[in-house]
Parts: structure tokens; sequence; C-alpha cells
């Protein structure tokens, strides 16, 4: 399997080739140059790492990793993700925030810091992984490499525009790990990284890789849990599942839309956003307009110009079926704060604010008399935004045993101006791990 760019340049690389380079020298994101054929024959439901395994396995093929595929997803994929009924009828939960930073970042993160190990030796030079991160990407890919040898990891966040927690524990891991609490947006943070990586030279000097959304490596291990998913559900319940996906960057829809179309048994998808509106508005009219993040309660999904919208329309250009493939609904900050303060009472569950935002999509399919069981995305942990959702249950949230050992850390970040030349200082002055 060889990957392109979706902007057409440079020549057809590998898969490892790819996850070390994270964003094409042109700007575009890697893709497979021709994607695998629908699966036929459907295993039942397994393990994760199971699941993985099969699944991925085409992506693999005649890479350098392929023969470590199988230790990859049994050291990466091993966390829950369990599908939990809620007390309102046919609406359930996907729960993917049992990992180790209480987000679902924490599987694609822990994914690529396996798939970039495996082929490294103790004696090969320092690779930088650089990350924006709106909240929960920062702490997942700081916990994934943190301690390993030979990798350095930067983590740009917008400084005041994460919740408390998010920032103590982007803050928390030292060693290798060094957060830098950017003046300005989660789309600032993301910029810097983009410039940083089309810099030729800089990355002679300062050899980097990516872990952001828009590296492979996070997008194909988040297959397997939407795969996993929906052959669980299918084996229960005869009928596909129907996902809603709180949306900001678009990477963990985009690992929906191609489970979806490796033939998994997955019906609609659609696409929760928070009043960044990107996505909808060019669902609804296919212009797009990128624009300035727009900051809510929903802080991760805070994103102006989602990267991973160039992988969706490269995966589907004609712009027609884009539409009947996937939908998007905007939901406000008023929606999302009076469906957090119900959503123990109507749900059974106390959710976080990117999580409110599925459900909020679910209610008003069922206001319209939609009936069919959907599956809300549960995107991270609500106690680590317990500054927005404990003022409105009215209780605290219970934190969880891994969230609350790195909180008990002491956490330091260093604040960097919006500006490129500041970062590339930064990152040449990195000290060797």
């Amino acid at each position: 399997m060889m990957y392109v760019s979706t902007r057409g340049g440079g020549e057809p690389i590998t898969l490892s080739e790819a996850l070390a380079r994270g964003l094409a020298p042109d700007g575009g994101l890697y893709v497979p140059a021709q994607f695998p054929e629908s699966h036929v024959n459907l295993p039942p439901p397994r393990s994760l790492p199971d699941i993985g395994n099969w699944l991925l396995k085409p992506f693999f093929v005649d890479d350098p990793l392929e023969g470590d595929l199988a230790s990859i997803c049994d050291e990466a994929l091993y966390l829950p993700a369990p599908v939990v009924e809620t007390s309102d009828h046919n609406v359930y939960l996907l729960e993917l925030f049992h990992g180790p930073t209480a987000a679902f970042k924490d599987f694609g993160a822990r994914f690529l810091a396996a798939c970039l190990a495996a082929p490294r030796m103790f004696d090969a030079p320092p690779l930088t992984i650089l990350v924006a991160t709106s909240g929960d990407t920062g702490g997942a890919v700081a916990a994934a490499f943190h301690l390993r040898p030979t990798f350095r990891v930067v983590v740009l966040y917008p400084d005041g525009r994460v919740s408390p927690r998010q920032a103590h524990q982007l803050g928390a891991f030292g060693d290798n790990v060094h957060a830098l609490r950017v003046a300005g947006s989660f789309d600032d943070c993301q910029a810097l990284v983009k410039l940083a990586f089309a810099d030729a030279e800089l990355r002679r000097e300062v050899p980097l890789s990516s872990a952001n959304s828009i590296s492979l490596g996070r997008l194909l291990p988040q297959m397997t849990y939407y795969a996993a998913a929906a052959l669980r559900w299918h084996s229960i319940h005869g009928t596909r599942a129907n996902f809603v996906i709180p949306t900001g960057n678009l990477g963990n829809a985009m690992a929906c839309v191609w489970t979806r179309a490796l033939g998994l048994p997955i019906g609609e998808i659609v696409l929760a956003t928070n009043a960044n509106r990107a996505v909808p508005d060019f669902l609804a009219s296919g212009e797009y307009r990128p624009r300035l993040a727009i900051s809510t309660l929903a802080n991760a999904m805070d994103v102006g110009a989602p990267s991973n919208l160039e992988r969706l329309r490269h995966f589907m250009p004609d712009f027609e079926r884009l539409q009947r493939a996937v939908t998007a609904e905007v939901v406000d900050d008023a929606e999302i704060s009076r469906v957090l303060r119900e959503s123990e009472s109507r749900y059974g569950h106390v959710v976080c604010p990117h999580t409110a935002t599925a459900l909020a999509v679910i209610e008003r399919r069922r206001a319209t008399g939609d009936r069919r069981p959907w599956i809300a995305v549960a995107t991270a942990h609500p106690a680590k935004f317990e500054g927005v959702v404990e003022p409105l249950i009215g209780h605290p949230v219970e934190v969880p045993e891994s969230l609350a050992e790195i909180l008990a850390r002491p956490s330091n970040a260093t604040p960097l101006a919006a500006d490129y030349e500041a970062l590339v200082g930064v990152l040449r002055g990195l000290p060797v791990p």
C-alpha cells in the first residue's frame, strides 16, 4: 500500500514514511493511493486489538511495519471502548474516555507512538513530535511519548482557551515533553505547526513528525473502535449502527467514514459541531470558507479551519455524493448548557460539553419523529471540564484515577507568541533527550 498527498505533489511513499513525515511536502495530507476494497466477510465481535489487526492489515501491506501490526495493536488498543445504553430509549453512548488522559485521543496517540517507536533504535537521532491541540490531543500525545527514548514532544495550545484541567495536564509531564501556551487560537497553533512542516531547512536541522489528526497514525486506529462498535451492534440488533460524532478538526469523523467504506455495518454518520460551523456550511453550500475560531463551551472543537476536510473532499470529490454520505448540524452554547443540565436526569449519565453536542443533535431527530437507535460518540470524560459541567449539574464530577494522578503532578508551560520565528527558536533550542 502506497500513500499520496491530497494535493497531488510528490511521489507515492510507504505508510512508515507517511507516519514519519506527518504532513506532505506540498502541504497536503497523506491518503492511500488506492483505498482498500470493502471487506466481504465480517468477523464476529472480538477484542479491539484483534479488530485493529484485522481491519488495518490492508493499510500496512508491503510496509516495514507490516510484521509489527499485531504487537502495535496489542500495545495501543487494549483500552475499553464500550457502547452503553442511556435512560433515554434508543440513545447510546460510545465511551472513548477510558484511557490514561480520559479522551478519545488516547487511542490514536498510543498507536502512533507504537508505530514510530517500532523501527527506531536507541542510537537513532531524536525525532521531535510537534502537535497543536485544542485541548485533548496534546495530553494524549504527551502521555503516549513521555519518556520514550529518542523522542521529544512539543505541544502548542491556545492560552486561556482550554479548560484548567486540560492546561494542567498539558504541562504536567516534563522530561521530554515541552508545553507551549500560545497567545492565540487553536488555528494559530495549527498554522504554526504547518509552517514548521513546510520548512525544509528547519526539518533538516530538527527532524519533525506530527501527532495531530493530520497524521495517518492517528486516523487509522480510530477506525477500530467504530468497527468494533458496529460489529457488536450488528450481532445484537441485526441492523447498522448510526453515529453522531462531535466534530472539530474532523479526524474522528473521517475515521468513521473510512470504516464504513471498508464495508463495516455503519448506517448514517452525522457530525455535530459547536458554533464553529465551517463544516456544516460547506456541506450545505459546497463552498469551504475557513474562518477565525470562536471560543465555546466545547473548547476542544473550537476549530475554524478543520484540516481533515481536505481528506474528506479528496475521498469524495463528487459533492452530491458527499452530501449524501454525511450531514452536519450546529449546536450553540445555550443548547450545550441545556443538555448538560438535563443529562443526568434524562440519560442517566453526566457527559462532557462535546458529547452534549451529539446528544443535542439526536434530540432534534427525536423531535421530528426519528425513533431509530443512535450512538452518540462520547469523546472525553466530563471531569476534564469541571468549570463548565459542575455548575450546571450542581455537584462535583468524580475524577478518574488516571486523570487524578496527572493532576496531582506539578505543571508548567512556556508562553509563546503566535509567531513562527519564536517557535523556530524553541525547536532549535530543545535539549537532546
